[in-house]
């Protein structure tokens, strides 16, 4: 089954009559970057019930449920000084989550998140295992169970079980430092009693992964020692592990694939690329040690990422992402159900999800675009009526935001790159623009979706560039084999192409240019700084990595979470090898070249980022405000990495709102 790209602005736009309402009003900063309203609605296994996280401006994030039949809505999860974080049904009446606090960034959250599970209707609450080394609760019940509670190192499955026992498989890690996982278990638990069941689940060593089957249990394993990864199946019958396939982790080899999910007649679904340059779905015989010869699945001209849609007894559908995500219905009733809520619909993307174990009519919606936050809806195949929930961010207003398109360009070497341009609405000719440098890098940038980030800086009048350079991942073999070893060379040269494409089709102002990024892309903020003074009038930079090499050998003052794995294998192989490559690295470290910047900069970093460790910061603002007088630096000490708390992303934003009408803001 070949998928093609959709093309979203022919089908997709609001109508003319309301583009230029509210034109004037320009949304806040907390519009943009507060904490959503509604957010991770889930159906219970029957669909009678829907669970969603609840939030408001100076309240603590709630877990609530909803009665679809009578739509009686009852908080259930309430902490005084917490918020939920993630969750999820363990069947039809009873719940699992885990503790967040909204109120502190980062550094104070431990990575110790505590497990509780509840009733649907408020009653049966339990706390299964500690938060951060301690019980959470603190009256007696709690304290009698003290001794039963799991370590803090327990996290919820970012999969379903079986839902339909009272018992939950967690992750149980194993950390070897800081923040480094080793391995990780996997344990049953009654979410009644608090009681792990008898059997244990034995493994391999050096479990990464674990895989459940269609009917929720333990059937697959994946491995990572030193730079082998490997998967391993738990035969039904023996319950003996067995090895199917090992390759490199970083690199891959011939036969790597990575498991997907499991049928409901056992068959394992995969991602493989099989000899072609993008991934697709292919099943996996376990028996044999083969893919299929045919993809089950291929995106045209993207890498399959996605899952598989499932009832009882077949695949009937395909969640995937190529521009925005969408589904492919194999089942009638679910095609014709969605052409039913597109018509109803018709400027958003509309994702359809049915309950496992359907009893009601309710489906699941959620909708979205460039242009609108999700939106949380409710479809009732029976009466054929949609009913809103919710919204993420209910103060945007669509006609206020800026379009976003997928572009393509040529590098200099005619490598074709992706790219999105936002361009704000009523005007799209000799704009100041910003290039926004996505992290990883070896990842996938972004997709068709409504971003805080890039809608704000929109709004305020900017154009917005975010490529997709070689090294990204997502769009095919090609374009992530090329940025292999070329942090600060073609890498950097991709982005920089990127701006001169868009100054040459009159998009861009060639003297209001501003490069900007956090993680790698703080790193490429700085390597463009250096390499094309000429293009980029100003940076901004935050939480970037701005020595290569201090990424490798740590610092005796930091603990950094990049594992020792990636150190002495991934580095080498994907960045550069510290002693064949050693010149280069030395060219291409920012740090080292900080001289060589005389651009106006904004520099930002979290005092407790275990990624980029707050030394890249101090270093690097030390050696650059020597030679160049325009540096603004600001440490904000408990954020990681990345900003975590709507204080710190509204004190950051302001000031590149501020720093950007200064450099490249209108005249």
């Amino acid at each position: 089954m070949l998928l093609r790209p959709f093309l979203r602005l022919a089908v997709l736009l609001l109508p003319l009559c309301c583009a230029s309402a509210h034109a004037e009003e320009r949304p806040s900063l907390s519009d943009f970057f507060s904490n959503p309203e509604l957010s991770a609605a889930q159906l219970s296994p029957s669909g009678k019930y829907l669970a969603v996280k609840i939030g408001a401006a100076g309240k603590r994030e709630r877990l609530a449920v909803m009665e679809l039949d009578t739509q009686k809505v009852t908080v259930v999860g309430n902490f005084t000084d917490a918020d939920i974080g993630d969750f999820q049904w363990v069947n039809d009446q009873r719940l699992a989550f885990t503790a967040a606090d909204n109120d502190l960034a980062q550094g104070n959250t431990r990575y110790a998140p505590g497990l509780y599970a509840v009733n649907r209707d408020g009653t049966g609450f339990l706390q299964l295992a500690m938060r951060a080394g301690t019980p959470f609760i603190t009256d007696a019940s709690a304290l009698r169970n003290r001794r039963d509670l799991l370590p803090w190192h327990t996290f919820l499955l970012s999969q379903h079980g079986a839902r339909n026992s009272d018992y939950l498989y967690v992750q149980d890690r194993h950390y070897g430092g800081r923040a480094q996982i080793d391995y990780v278990n996997l344990l049953r638990i009654n979410t009644v009693t608090g009681r792990l069941a008898a059997e244990r689940i034995d493994s391999p060593e050096h479990v990464m992964r674990w895989l459940l089957d269609f009917d929720g249990e333990p059937r697959l394993v994946q491995t990572l020692d030193k730079d082998i990864s490997a998967i391993h199946y738990r035969d039904p019958a023996t319950k003996t592990w067995r090895k199917l396939a090992e390759f490199n982790a970083y690199s891959g080899s011939k036969g790597a694939f990575t498991p997907l999910s499991f049928g409901p007649d056992g068959t394992l679904y995969v991602i493989a690329n099989r000899g072609l340059d993008t991934t697709g779905v292919y099943t996996f015989d376990v028996n044999k040690l083969q893919l299929s010869e045919k993809a089950v699945v291929r995106l045209d001209g993207y890498d399959f990422s996605g899952h598989l849609l499932m009832n009882r007894e077949k695949l009937i559908g395909v969640r995937y992402l190529n521009d925005a995500y969408a589904t492919e219905w194999l089942d009638n009733d679910y095609k014709a159900m969605q052409d039913k809520v597109d018509s109803m619909l018709p400027n958003t993307i509309n994702l359809l999800t049915p309950p496992i174990r359907p009893e009601s009519p309710w489906i699941l919606v959620n909708a979205y675009a460039d242009i609108w936050p999700n939106r949380t809806m409710l479809y009732n195949r029976e009466t054929h009526k949609l009913e809103s929930v919710g919204a993420s961010h209910p103060a945007i207003q669509p006609q206020q935001m800026a379009r976003t398109t997928l572009v393509h360009y040529k590098a200099r070497d005619g490598l074709n790159i992706p790219a999105w341009l936002t361009v704000p609405t009523g005007s799209g000719k000799n704009l100041p623009m910003v290039v926004l440098v996505h992290g990883g890098p070896y990842v996938r940038g972004t997709s068709w979706r409504w971003d805080a980030e890039v809608q704000f800086l929109a709004s305020r009048g900017y154009a917005v560039l975010q490529p997709e350079y070689r090294g990204s991942t997502g769009y095919g073999y090609t374009l992530f084999r090329a940025g292999w070893k070329q942090w600060g060379l073609k890498m950097q040269d991709d982005i920089a192409d990127g701006a001169r494409w868009a100054i040459a089709r009159g998009t861009a102002d060639p003297q209001r240019i501003c490069i900007a990024g956090a993680s790698y892309g703080g790193y490429a903020t700085l390597m463009g700084l250096v390499n094309d003074p000429d293009l980029y009038r100003c940076g901004i930079e935050w939480a970037g990595v701005t020595d290569i090499n201090l990424m490798r050998t740590g610092h005796w003052a930091y603990v950094s979470d990049m594992s020792e794995n990636w150190k002495q294998y991934g580095i080498p192989q994907l960045v550069g090898d510290p002693e064949k490559d050693a010149e280069q690295l030395k060219a291409t470290s920012p740090i080292l070249q900080a001289a060589r910047i005389k651009q106006p900069l904004l520099l930002a970093h979290g005092g407790s980022d275990l990624r980029v460790p707050l030394v890249h910061g101090t270093r690097f603002y030390q050696a650059v405000k020597q030679n160049n007088p325009e540096v603004e630096w600001v440490e904000y000490p408990d954020e990681g990495h990345g900003w975590a708390l709507p204080a710190t992303r509204y004190d950051f934003w302001s000031r590149v709102e501020k720093f950007l009408d200064k450099h490249i803001g209108k005249h």
